[in-house]
């Protein structure tokens, strides 16, 4: 067959066909050229799981007649006009794509009015249609009906109404948490499903806890933190408030909703310490960057994108979410208005140790430094002022003061607040994995040389990145070199992971390589391995500890990072407030 030019119909369907999957596709271009539109009030109907109708009104910028007409034309956009705007792209949509696609698969009629226009325009688009008067106040309205009916091949795929409801359902939740100073109204066949009043900034919690619960907000830390020409903001869920699915995580790039793979992975790897297995965390977060920094013009729709410095931008967001969690604490409570208090990182308490005293407890420190002073007998009894005072004193930290051990596996202690129980291996198990941790970031990488340097099959590509990247693998602790075309040896692996598999280590690290990120996993592996050693080195269950030990322990908990859990997410200590305690005895009813 010879080469021919393709008719414009049918380049719109081709198009259509990478951007349109399903109702929701179609609402997703129009949500965000009614965003891009300076909307601040978006309706959405919907009938029949948006198969037979998809509308969205907007109270943004309208158009013209003449805009009418070009909006609907293929590559036609307000939104970039050269290189260097395609270079620095701040808007949701550009491309100039979505309308024609969409109107090449479905019914499409657009109603727009502009500020300056008396009256509003409506353009029904179709062959040799043309914009005719219309009434409509400033804004846009965009109808879509009867998707695919063209395209029988493409309808037969859709699923049920529920179920396409459910995937529009979810979109306008995620479009709505990224910009709660926009309202929101959706209805289904005449139903209404959501109504969101904008909000200003400071109130932006609101929207948050309406969106994803209250569970959520009681449960979640705020994360406000800037560097490396970045900012990152939100709500991050403690990991004792995980779930079993990831159906709460919701990342926004300079507005923009995205299922960025990195991303994911810096944010997986900062709660790699302090999660259950097999389970997900929650959170909502916003990353600020130069446009220029990122491309995401790389995916059709637009969710995925690529950052020119890769590995920036993953250890900025690794690192604020880990230190976050491990300094956050407990969740800030939300103030009236919505919005958390600012979390604050607990001061360094004295470091306490403290040493066996008796053949029944446990036998060797529990903590580095110097023994403590053996415990004294009690002294006279002091004035009821003093008492009280000594008594305030004690409890003011926040796990109280020990006042029993339950057989030898929990602690008991008293707070402020009411009562603490504490799980003394899992807690001490913490304390020693963060101290292990320290010591290895505090020393360069020690390297172990292999007694047999071991061959690795690599692509000729994999040998080009070993060898160009021997410095940063050198960093982590791989002695490698190149021996043919398409063969590495490994001739030295980390000291700390001396059993592991040279050959896996080395293919892992390759693929990091290329994003540059490399030494993330061997810190994976290097963590899992002092994580097994803290383990091994915390105090065990069934071993009897002296009040000083238990509360020695406490304070050792008090200035441990992520020690509301332990290495594998198990929780570390609850507590009983005094309503909780007057609830279970039904007190005051």
């Amino acid at each position: 067959m010879a080469i021919q030019r393709l008719p414009p119909e049918l380049v719109n369907q081709i198009a259509a066909g990478e951007i349109i999957e399903r109702p929701a596709s179609v609402l997703k271009e129009l949500l965000e050229n009614a965003l891009d539109a300076g909307a601040r009030a978006i309706q959405v109907d919907l009938e029949a799981g948006g198969k037979s109708l998809i509308r969205v009104r907007d109270d943004g910028r309208g158009m013209t007649p003449d805009d009418l007409v070009l909006a609907v034309a293929s590559h036609a956009t307000s939104k970039i006009g050269s290189l260097d705007d395609l270079e620095q792209i701040a808007t949701l949509g550009f491309r100039g794509e979505a309308l024609p696609s969409i109107a090449s698969v479905a019914t499409m009629r657009v109603t727009s009015r502009s500020e300056e226009a008396p009256h509003g325009h409506v353009l029904t688009v179709a062959a040799e249609a043309e914009p005719a008067p219309a009434p409509h106040p400033v804004g846009t309205t965009v109808e879509v009906r009867d998707l695919f009916h063209q395209v029988p091949a493409r309808r037969k795929f859709l699923r049920t109404e529920r179920t396409e409801l459910r995937h529009l359902q979810e979109l306008v939740r995620r479009v709505a948490l990224g910009r709660p100073e926009v309202g929101f109204q959706l209805t289904h066949n005449g139903r209404a499903l959501m109504q969101l009043p904008a909000l200003p900034a400071e109130a932006a919690g609101q929207r948050v806890t309406a969106m994803m619960g209250e569970g959520f907000t009681d449960a979640a830390l705020q994360l406000d933190a800037e560097g490396a020409g970045m900012r990152l903001s939100g709500w991050l869920g403690l990991p004792t408030a995980s779930r079993g699915h990831p159906d709460l995580q919701y990342v926004y790039l300079n507005g923009r909703m995205i299922r960025d793979r990195l991303v994911t992975q810096a944010l997986r790897r900062a709660y790699a310490d302090v999660l259950f297995k097999d389970r997900f965390p929650a959170y909502l977060l916003h990353l600020q960057i130069d446009p220029a920094q990122v491309d995401v013009n790389v995916h059709p729709t637009k969710h995925e994108v690529r950052f020119r410095e890769s590995g920036l931008v993953f250890d900025f967001i690794q690192c604020q979410v880990a230190q976050a969690l491990a300094h956050g604490g407990a969740a800030a409570p939300m103030d009236g208005d919505g919005s958390h208090a600012p979390v604050s990182t607990p001061e360094a308490t004295p470091t306490v140790s403290f040493t066996s005293s008796g053949p029944s407890s446990y036998s060797g420190r529990l903590a580095l430094g110097a023994p403590a002073p053996p415990p004294t007998s009690p002294g006279p009894a002091l004035p009821l002022a003093e008492a009280e005072r000594v008594y305030g004193q004690a409890h003011a930290s926040r796990l109280g003061e020990a006042i029993a051990q339950i057989r030898g596996v929990y602690i008991l202690a008293e707070s402020a607040n009411g009562l603490v129980l504490v799980d003394m291996h899992a807690a001490h198990e913490r304390i020693v994995y963060e101290r292990l941790k320290a010591q290895y970031a505090s020393a360069e990488i020690a390297r172990q040389p292999l007694l047999v340097p071991v061959p690795v099959t690599v692509t000729p590509a994999e040998a080009d990145r070993a060898e160009d990247g021997q410095a940063v693998l050198a960093e982590v602790g791989l002695e490698v070199d190149r021996a043919g075309p398409e063969q590495l040896r490994v001739r030295a692996v980390p000291a700390l992971l001396t059993d592991a598999d040279p050959e896996a280590l080395l293919r892992d690290v390759l693929g990091e390589l290329e994003q540059g990120s490399a030494g993330h996993v061997v810190e994976g592996r290097v963590a899992q391995l002092l994580g097994t050693m803290g383990c091994h080195g915390s105090v065990r269950a069934n071993r009897r500890l002296t009040l000083a030990e238990q509360t020695a322990l406490l304070r050792e908990m008090e200035q441990t990072p992520n020690i509301d859990q332990c290495n594998h997410g198990r929780p570390t200590w609850v507590e009983l407030g005094m309503a909780d305690l007057d609830r279970l005895f039904l007190r005051g009813r």
